[in-house]
């Protein structure tokens, strides 16, 4: 879609193309609230344009409102709140003596919403029609808009008692090298655990934040269905109901026992350690002949690239699909990763495949890091992800951003020769 002017040729294009996520076709005797709602509603998306003078069918009756560009602006000065400026034109002769208004907002920098009768409404687009936003929606677009934080609201239902306290003394004691409570002092754990973020108030019965109990909870799948992993394995090259295996993995994302004292001296291995574990068990191994004789065998996924791409989909994902696990699946031919919601923050699979970063889940990214799950420098993608999977099977990894999906394709391939 053109972004700065438009001309005939491509209003003609955009109107036999039909109305779609981006595009809303409207007459120009719409009340000014429901040309605020389409507006609203492409802005918290992805931005779009709005034509007016034309019908839902593709029609032209043509612009007849006075003083039409005025209007307008008055409309997303009143009607829309944080107040929007967009970008207008009147195409002329679209259809003869018949012109057509441009009207183009850009993606917001904030969710708006429409003001109307005293009361406030938030509304998204969806495919083409604009609808009112579900409270999950309006969670979702307040996270991609930085203006809510996940990974930190408090988990209804959810107390200390929900926490592994093994695992938290380790991660404050043996992880951050600082002084943890003893186990009996509830008091000392509630005041330390609020300062991390990973409780929400020092008062008695405080709820966990979402990343407490992702990380440290005993039964996190209890309260946050949605942060596990679904791990398939399958015969061939499409999903089939005759698996070779299958395992529903839940958990905590960390492992256990790496201290010493009152934590745990058997090591259990946590959500991430299980995932990998499963990914190699069934990945199996690549032979082939080195110097044209003799056999040499490798693993088929580089371990360092598993170990990445599991901790990016459960660090990163968007935990407020509920419901929606990470799926991992192994094909006969390459090893999926689906990881819910849409890329965070402006991220595209090509500025990931430079480095760009942006964290969806703060507080997750921060604590995976400090037990070493991930790079503190953010360049895991274009250093473990791609290029290691070059070297090691001569591949290239494909990163696929969906509207509700991410996917991560690792290609089986050959092993390259040492």
């Amino acid at each position: 879609m053109t972004r700065t002017l438009a001309d005939r040729d491509d209003v003609l294009g955009w109107i036999a193309n039909g109305e779609n996520s981006g595009m809303e076709f409207k007459r120009d005797t719409v009340d000014n609230h429901k040309l605020a709602k389409e507006l609203v509603a492409l802005a918290n998306l992805d931005g779009g344009v709005v034509l007016l003078g034309v019908d839902d069918d593709g029609s032209v009756p043509g612009i007849t409102r006075q003083n039409l560009e005025e209007w307008v602006m008055t409309t997303c000065r009143d009607k829309v709140k944080p107040e929007i400026i967009p970008f207008f034109r009147v195409v002329r002769d679209v259809e003869p003596g018949r012109h057509v208004a441009v009207v183009r907002v850009e993606r917001g920098f904030t969710v708006h919403h429409v003001w109307h009768d005293d009361h406030r409404t938030y509304y998204v687009r969806v495919g083409s029609q604009s609808r009112e936003a579900s409270q999950e929606e309006l969670a979702r677009l307040m996270q991609q808009r930085q203006h809510f934080r996940a990974d930190i609201a408090p988990i209804s239902g959810s107390s200390l008692a929900d926490l592994d306290l093994d695992r938290l003394t380790e991660y404050f004691a043996q992880v951050r090298g600082q002084e943890a409570p003893a186990f009996d002092d509830e008091a000392g754990w509630r005041v330390l655990l609020d300062n991390t973020e990973l409780v929400r108030g020092n008062e008695e019965g405080a709820p966990c934040t979402l990343a407490g109990l992702v990380l440290f909870g005993q039964r996190p799948d209890h309260f946050l269905p949605q942060s596990g992993v679904d791990a398939f394995a399958f015969p061939g090259a499409e999903k089939d109901y005759a698996t070779l295996d299958r395992q529903r993995i839940r958990g905590p994302l960390v492992a256990a026992g790496y201290g010493t004292g009152q934590v745990n001296r058997v090591r259990e291995p946590g959500l991430i350690e299980q995932t990998i574990g499963f990914v190699q068990r069934h990945a199996g191994v690549t032979a082939y002949l080195a110097d044209g004789a003799r056999r040499v065998e490798r693993t088929t996924y580089h371990p360092e690239v598993v170990r990445e791409a599991v901790v990016n989909a459960v660090a990163h994902r968007d935990y407020l699909f509920a419901n929606t696990t990470v799926e991992v699946s192994l094909y006969a031919d390459r090893l999926e990763i689906i990881s819910p919601g849409r890329l965070p923050n402006g991220i595209t699979p090509d500025r990931m495949r430079t480095g760009c970063r942006a964290a969806r889940n703060p507080m997750l990214r921060d604590v995976l890091q400090d037990y070493g799950y991930l790079e503190a420098s953010g360049m895991g993608v274009p250093r473990k992800i791609l290029r290691l999977t070059r070297e090691h099977n001569g591949t290239e990894p494909e990163l696929i951003a969906e509207d509700h999906q991410f996917t991560l394709r690792i290609w089986r391939g050959a092993s390259a020769t040492p």
